[in-house]
């Protein structure tokens, strides 16, 4: 996946691919100014967008290996901060537990230095429709 085939609003945010694991893209986002909320540390909502483009990328590569061209509609997003995120690059990935013919779900993780300690996580539950 390449960053033209992400939303729009991860483009304006500066979300990007870095590369793909285990067929699911990894995203990353740099820290600046524009993302902070209290000084010093990356704003809640940063990390949600960075997360959901996540679950949105992971889930639009699940179809393609499929062959399925599918709309997809988030309709519920569970988020947990573990902890602030600093003033460096953050990642996120999401690996797709379940895609049926109308329900998908995803779970997505942020991280900073290390992906075994998250910074924060999310589940993510989007509606399938067929393409038109």
């Amino acid at each position: 996946m390449n960053a033209s085939a992400l939303p729009p609003y991860a483009q304006a945010l500066g979300i990007a691919v870095d590369h793909d694991e285990d067929g699911n893209p990894v995203l990353f986002v740099d820290f600046s100014e524009r993302m902070m909320g209290r000084p010093g540390f990356l704003h809640g909502g940063a990390m949600s967008g960075l997360m959901e483009m996540a679950a949105v990328a992971a889930l639009r590569a699940e179809l393609n290996r499929r062959g399925e061209a599918m709309q997809i509609k988030p309709v519920n997003i569970q988020v947990e901060f573990m902890r602030g995120g600093t003033e460096q690059r953050t990642f996120a990935m999401g690996k797709v537990t379940r895609a049926g013919r109308r329900v998908a779900l995803v779970n997505a993780e942020c991280w900073q230095d290390d992906p075994a300690k998250p910074i924060a996580l999310a589940q993510l539950k989007f509606l399938l429709s067929a393409a038109g």
